[in-house]
């Protein structure tokens, strides 16, 4: 017998499963990250698949990495934990590389199809049709004529990022996030990614009364639409949380993929990563430059991450596949690395740049997050705790902020950040032992939502 430990089972199932393996009747257990507290009466291994995948990361409540989890607990238990992956997370290299864990490299790939070639589409100055360029289409219809299908990735729902007025300059704005709505045509609805507040798609200009209303950018509804346009013969499917939202509904589409029923597959991040697609023998990625210059210093790591995982659906059997990267910086040096020497150089080198700035794996982060309705609560509070922590005279921990987060409001409210950074965890922990009882005891700690996070892995 297998247990499964996921959200969608329902708690009568859950507690059986649970009673289950504690009672040792259930020998397996296949779970999301809360599969690594389950009782197990006698383990004798953990395997942690996708293991730099950031859904590890509980952010809400009790916060937990469950892959690190999965490694004290593998430690405490005497027992072998594994960590798979095809990219593996910059601290994983970094402890193999150490000797805290042992590296084992698998040289063929499943099926025994052949790596994919890979290649850059220059996109500067060439004329777009929603994000598509002609070399990309070109490609799209040669592997089609050969009975192939074709995957193109966009990690953007919705049809355009932003409403924008042509004749004041105005552009669609959530007002409790202070970021641009999402325009979603079939809903002909403005909708907030982050809070998720909606509004009518307005028909004139609220500040100048035009109606010369556009949308700019792409989203996956859009590139859609424009691939009906271009290729009216061909089924296309479109696999992105608007259309998933129904029981089953993912099933279904994948299943409709395996039978052959559509020739072209668009989808977001859901789409790209651990499904086998044997009749894709092209995949195409839209625009590769997000990861590039992102603000947090883990963005190019997993850039590098999300288009070899991408790349891994084609060519996954008998006929060898083709990879297609739009990018308007076909000259970038940690892009080149990835696709000429591959995952493990590209991790060499950003690594090294790491090391320079003393960034983890080379140092050991904690974040203390506020947030409040009020402007300047946030900043404020994190002061209050930026002087209860220099008052303890830890050397060893730096001290950086407080500031802004880079989204500085969400659903409404203010949000900040300080940081505490350390070349060794003792010093950190010691401080945090100290500080966190302090904080509980500021006037403004039951006005102000605080939360600390050891090893955060997002910076937003």
């Amino acid at each position: 017998p297998i247990a499964l430990f996921h959200s969608g089972r329902g708690k009568r199932e859950r507690l059986s499963d649970w009673l289950a393996v504690k009672s040792g009747e259930v020998k397996i257990i296949i779970g999301t990250r809360s599969a690594i507290f389950a009782p197990l009466r006698s383990p004798g291994a953990i395997v942690v698949d996708e293991e730099h995948d950031n859904s590890f990361k509980q952010y809400e409540g009790f916060r937990y990495s469950a892959r690190d989890l999965a490694v004290l607990r593998g430690r405490e238990e005497e027992i072998p934990v594994i960590l798979g992956s095809a990219t593996p997370s910059f601290e994983s290299l970094h402890n193999a590389e150490c000797g805290k864990y042992q590296k084992l490299t698998l040289s063929k790939r499943t099926g025994g199809g052949e790596l994919p070639q890979i290649s850059l589409i220059d996109v500067r100055s060439r004329k777009m049709e929603h994000l598509l360029s002609s070399p990309l289409i070109d490609k799209m219809r040669e592997h089609i004529a050969s009975s192939g299908q074709v995957l193109l990735f966009l990690n953007r729902r919705g049809y355009a990022p932003t409403l924008f007025c042509r004749g004041c300059g105005w552009s669609s704005t959530c007002p409790r996030c202070e970021i641009h709505y999402t325009f979603h045509r079939k809903k002909n609805r403005l909708i907030c990614h982050h809070c998720g507040g909606k509004r009518p798609r307005p028909h004139n200009c609220p500040e100048c009364g035009s109606s010369e209303l556009t949308n700019i950018g792409a989203g996956t509804e859009r590139i859609e639409e424009a691939l009906q346009s271009i290729f009216p013969e061909q089924s296309v499917t479109r696999i992105d949380r608007d259309t998933t939202r129904k029981k089953g509904a993912m099933d279904k589409k994948l299943e409709e993929i395996h039978t052959g029923e559509y020739q072209i597959l668009l989808g977001t991040q859901m789409l790209a990563k651990g499904h086998h697609f044997p009749k894709v023998t092209l995949v195409a990625i839209l625009d590769a430059d997000g990861g590039l210059f992102g603000s947090d210093f883990r963005a190019t790591e997993q850039m590098g991450q999300l288009i070899i995982q991408v790349a891994g659906r084609a060519g996954r059997e008998s006929v060898k596949g083709e990879v297609a990267i739009q990018t308007h910086n076909p000259d970038h040096p940690l892009l080149l690395t990835l696709l000429q020497k591959g995952y493990p150089d590209f991790a060499k080198q950003a690594l090294a740049e790491r090391k320079l700035a003393t960034l983890p794996p080379y140092s050991y982060l904690t974040m203390i997050r506020a947030e409040s309705s009020k402007p300047q609560a946030a900043i404020q509070f994190l002061n209050q705790i930026r002087k209860q922590a220099e008052q303890h005279h830890i050397g060893q921990v730096e001290i950086l902020g407080p500031a802004p987060s880079p989204m500085e409001k969400r659903a409404g409210r203010y949000r900040a950040q300080l940081l505490l950074q350390s070349t060794h965890r003792r010093p950190l922990h010691h401080l945090l032992a100290l500080l966190v009882p302090e904080i509980e005891s500021l006037k403004r700690s039951h006005t102000v939502r605080w939360s600390v996070d050891v090893d955060p892995m997002d910076m937003f």
